[in-house]
């Protein structure tokens, strides 16, 4: 059972990457949204207040992640979970082994079932981010997940007693052109330029912060023309399809083709797309980062050698020409374990074959969740 959350797009590729690998591995998944299992008003306040502070008080969303780094903001949040736990515990299968949270608050409800022994099976939190605030963790949690080792370092600060390096959860589709060829042809897939380098601006499914000032700045370098990913930001698309020497894309569904199209990626966030960069052998950097979590994430890559961090546009010049020749790379993240192998490992002694049950369920008031097929 895994249970995410549809705040941004990161915690939901996690969850469905992580539910193809347990597949891969003889399991059947099945998968919840944290979202559709909490009463309306915290439901509204987890998704349009997240998206209102970014995109009309930025300051309030870094006021909001440095609370949750200290204990009693950190409890508050945290309890409002706790209207999801009877609709996780009807969920729970009787042939369950695990139940995997891919968002912070979904690991606060696990880890509280866990530690009252509601919860029979074990219990994992997959880190999301590279930067941990303190709701990712909670006692009871079984074993943390993650692909830095910044967060595993991070989260043992916080009390996470088990935290294991593990893959990156990045689709098997994200992976660096064979040749020439197959980047032209991506290019024309996506009708972007034929010719010239392409620098992917990149502002998460939202399409948050500014970055059509990040466009403009590129632009400014002469460097790259810049090709700005507007996600479900029909506004953002609108402004930036009358700029000359800018592409602008709405919301793309085949993300490994763009990737492989341009020349770099310059993100906000440090989250999945980041991750699907470097698993498609593109380099990255920060630029502009969000407040909160995204200044922490940028901090944090830049801190550990994975993904630079551009402090301003008089030092973008120079780290974006250096990004496009391809200068240093980046630890291997990919080279460590399968998550699926780690999830799945506690139920190795069965003599029943693991199955773990997994679904995505509607808001119906407050009756039991729903599963469908994922």
């Amino acid at each position: 059972m895994i249970v995410s959350a549809r705040i941004g797009a990161g915690h939901d590729g996690a969850a469905a990457d992580l539910a193809r690998r347990l597949t891969g591995r003889g399991c059947t998944v099945d998968r919840y949204d944290l979202v559709d299992l909490l009463p309306a008003p915290i439901a509204a306040a987890l998704t349009r207040g997240y998206h209102h502070q970014l995109a009309i008080a930025p300051w309030s969303w870094q006021a909001t992640v440095t609370a949750f780094h200290h204990p009693v903001p950190a409890a508050v949040a945290a309890r409002a979970t706790r209207a999801a736990e009877r609709h996780i515990l009807a969920a729970v299968r009787p042939d369950t082994v695990a139940v995997v949270a891919t968002y912070p608050l979904a690991s606060q409800a696990l880890a509280r079932l866990r530690r009252t022994g509601r919860l029979a099976v074990p219990a994992f939190a997959y880190l999301t981010d590279p930067s941990v605030h303190r709701t990712w963790i909670g006692a009871g949690i079984d074993t943390y997940l993650t692909p830095y080792a910044t967060a595993r370092d991070q989260a043992r600060r916080l009390g996470a007693t088990d935290v294991r390096i593990v893959a990156p959860t990045v689709s098997p589709g994200f992976r660096p052109a064979r040749d020439a060829a197959e980047t032209a042809a991506a290019r024309r897939a996506h009708r972007l330029p034929p010719t010239g380098p392409l620098a992917l601006v990149v502002a998460g499914s939202l399409g948050v912060g500014r970055p059509d000032r990040t466009a403009y700045d590129i632009a400014a370098t002469g460097l790259a023309a810049p090709v700005v990913l507007c996600g479900r930001h029909p506004t953002l698309y609108r402004r930036l399809t009358a700029v000359p020497g800018i592409v602008a894309l709405g919301w793309v569904d085949d993300m490994p083709t763009l990737l492989r199209a341009v020349d770099v990626a310059v993100h906000n966030a440090g989250g999945l797309t980041a991750l699907e960069a470097l698993a498609t052998g593109l380099p990255a950097v920060t630029y502009r980062p969000l407040p909160g979590h995204g200044r922490a994430n940028a901090r944090t890559l830049d801190e550990a050698g994975i993904v630079p961090w551009i402090r301003g546009p008089r030092q973008l010049p120079d780290a974006l020409g250096a990004a496009l020749a391809g200068g240093g790379d980046p630890p291997d993240l990919f080279a460590a374990p399968d998550p699926a192998a780690v999830v799945t490992a506690p139920a190795a002694d069965r003599t029943a074959h693991p199955t773990v049950r997994l679904a995505r369920r509607r808001r119906a008031g407050h009756r039991p969740p729903t599963r469908s097929r994922v």
